[in-house]
């Protein structure tokens, strides 16, 4: 294959994903990991006056905490249509966010070395050339500073999920890395260990719903992938699909009364030596 039609494969998948996160309502599902938020910039210990990139802000899980600490922070993703519900999110919680950029990790408009502090939550993950995103967010980080990101792990919830998910879409161009190998620790040393000083934690955050049926319903309405997938596939196969995920869930589910689904995933923390 030609560089130039490569480029062009990997410009389609890219446009993909914006029209994929951008179907349904993204917001509903960041509710489900808005925690995870406030561990990431625990982790990386954020301070007042800081500069701040969120990677991947969705709807400004990160990016609003950070804010709350008097972090100056730039708040990024490949799909601007998730900014006016982060802008809402973050007026409700009376911070202000420096800007909202739309921004693709593998070629992030940044200078070198411009944040003490490279954060993403379930957000770079997704970027399909694992070590061309992974140099990119070591790039715009100062030395001395702290990279934080979270991935599901491949044997969790997140995992089993686009694992099932994965079945029944059309198979990823061969360049594409699945997003959960950033959930394998070996897998990210080698992306990111040449540069940084790893730690590794396994963390989990629960989603809560009355019922499976709640669970379902609220994931064919407002999950991007199932939405896209509706469109594609066709009743008959939607439905296959639909019912492989309820499977899962009923699987995974550890709540009497109620569905209380843990889901595991990897936190990383990197530090940048000083030079």
């Amino acid at each position: 294959m030609s560089s130039l039609a490569r480029m062009n494969e990997v410009e389609e998948l890219k446009a993909g994903h914006r029209a994929m996160w951008s179907a349904g309502d993204y917001d509903r599902i960041a509710n489900l990991i808005w925690p995870v938020g406030e561990v990431v910039v625990e982790a990386a210990a954020v301070q007042p006056g800081m500069d701040v990139l969120d990677i991947g802000a969705g709807t400004g899980s990160v990016a609003i905490r950070a804010a709350t600490k008097g972090a100056k922070v730039v708040a990024a993703d490949l799909t601007p249509e998730l900014f006016d519900a982060g802008r809402a999110r973050a007026e409700q919680a009376g911070v202000e966010i420096a800007e909202w950029v739309e921004a693709d990790v593998e070629e992030l408009p940044f200078e070198d070395a411009s944040f003490d502090r490279v954060l993403s939550s379930f957000g770079a993950m997704f970027a399909p050339r694992h070590a061309i995103a992974g140099a990119e967010l070591v790039r715009v980080l100062r030395p001395g500073g702290t990279l934080v990101m979270t991935s599901w792990l491949p044997h969790g919830f997140g995992g089993r999920l686009f694992k099932t998910i994965g079945r029944h879409a059309p198979r990823p161009p061969a360049f594409a890395d699945p997003p959960v190998l950033w959930g394998e620790e070996g897998h990210t040393r080698r992306m990111l260990g040449g540069v940084l000083l790893l730690a590794f934690e396994k963390r989990s955050v629960e989603f809560v719903f009355d019922s499976i049926d709640d669970m379902v319903a609220e994931y064919e309405a407002a999950f991007g992938p199932l939405v896209m997938l509706r469109k594609v596939l066709g009743d008959g196969k939607y439905d296959g699909l639909v019912r492989d995920l309820r499977a899962l869930f009923e699987h995974l589910d550890i709540g009497e009364g109620e569905t209380r689904i843990p889901a595991e995933y990897l936190l990383i923390v990197g530090h940048k030596p000083a030079q």
